[in-house]
């Protein structure tokens, strides 16, 4: 067997997972329209990855109507968006498969075209993504990011229970866990780093103080399914979207300390040589490396994610660093993966072209390999 770390169990929660190949959270854009309701399509493409055992983790999913900064993005917030994400889980479960849902908030990182009413988008403070970056519009023009409206201190509790309203939502659609996406430069991140945090209430400011978000945000969702169902994502050493602390350590560390006595399910981190690769090839080098660096203090299951090969995977395990590694574009193209590392069976390559948006082409057409192995 190729990989033997990679291929041992783990416990993660109270699940007790066959392998540690993770299905990382990819945003594909293609829900249905106009609810952003989970469509048969999305069922059958989530269905191929999973495996006996296995975890997957479901693409970001806005909380509110606010949160969104794309077409065709499922959310966890109408009746219809619970049903249709109840028929994803479904055909997960009916696999063996343990499935999470990441909970999401773009914040500034959208267009007042794909917000109620036309309004600016919402963020921690009226701060702009730089110039250097453009927004997506609803009918798929590239323009500057609008400054967004900085949300009022009376609102935000009022996001954080759209928060514990979507952790129920996901309850009642059956998964078995929530994340609370906190990285990439989204909402979450927004609050915590000091380039886009200008506050100066008991949200903005100190660390203590930008942290605070996050800590409420997780809390809510442990209300609901108990911390050992709920993760929580962070990229301390990324740029997508604009993001990025000039100095990550003291942030980050200050916020997995107080993270740690919650017993959460797991803390998964995407390593800074992969932000923003959805868009773009990345190949960074000395980069930092999120797990060698935060995992001397995070006390729990670890999960990984950013360009891992299975050589570097089973290393990562082997070594320490991470006790699992989540895999993005090699499992879209490949929604056999586990099958073919564990048993070293070549790769199918990606098409970056349908990452984004389209029907089953570059979705659930990718081959199995036992369906190309000649009889």
């Amino acid at each position: 067997m190729n990989f033997p770390y990679l291929f041992s169990p783990l416990q993660v929660g109270p699940y007790q997972l066959k392998h540690r190949v993770v299905l990382a959270p990819l945003t594909r854009l293609r829900a249905a329209k106009p609810s952003l309701a989970p469509r048969p399509l999305n069922a059958e493409y989530y269905a191929q990855r999973a495996t006996q055992g296995g975890l997957l983790i479901a693409e970001a999913s806005p909380v509110l109507a606010t949160g969104f900064g794309n077409p065709g993005v499922p959310g966890i917030y109408s009746d219809a968006q619970v049903e249709g994400w109840s028929k994803v889980v479904d055909a997960v479960h009916a696999k063996g498969a343990y499935i999470f849902l990441q909970l999401w908030h773009v914040g500034r990182v959208s267009h007042s075209s794909f917000q109620p009413g036309g309004a600016l988008p919402v963020a921690p403070s009226a701060v702009a993504i730089s110039s250097e970056f453009k927004a997506g519009t609803a009918d798929g023009r590239a323009v500057p990011y609008e400054t967004p409206r900085a949300l009022e201190t009376d609102e935000i509790p009022q996001i954080v229970e759209a928060y514990r309203q979507a952790a129920r939502n996901a309850l009642a659609a059956g998964f078995d866990g929530a994340e609370i996406h906190s990285a990439n430069g989204y909402l979450v991140e927004q609050f915590l780093q000091s380039r886009s945090n200008l506050r100066t209430d008991r949200y903005g400011g100190s660390i203590e103080n930008r942290v605070r978000f996050l800590l409420e945000v997780t809390q809510a969702a442990i209300e609901v399914w108990g911390a050992d169902r709920v993760g929580v994502r962070l990229s301390p050493y990324g740029i997508a979207n604009g993001s990025g602390e000039a100095e990550p350590m003291p942030l980050y560390s200050y916020a997995i300390e107080q993270l740690n006595p919650l017993g959460l399910a797991y803390l998964h981190f995407i390593e800074p040589r992969s932000s923003g690769a959805g868009r773009a090839e990345v190949n960074w080098q000395g980069v930092p490396s999120a797990m060698v660096l935060y995992r001397p203090i995070w006390k729990g299951v670890l999960i990984t994610a950013g360009g891992f090969a299975g050589e570097a995977a089973d290393a990562a395990i082997a070594q320490g660093h991470a006790d699992a590694i989540a895999f993005g574009r090699s499992f879209i193209s490949n929604p056999d993966l586990p099958l073919r590392l564990q048993h070293g069976y070549p790769p199918t390559p990606y098409n970056r072209a349908t990452f984004y948006g389209g029907d089953a082409a570059g979705y659930t057409d990718y081959p199995f390999y036992d369906a190309m192995a000649p009889a």
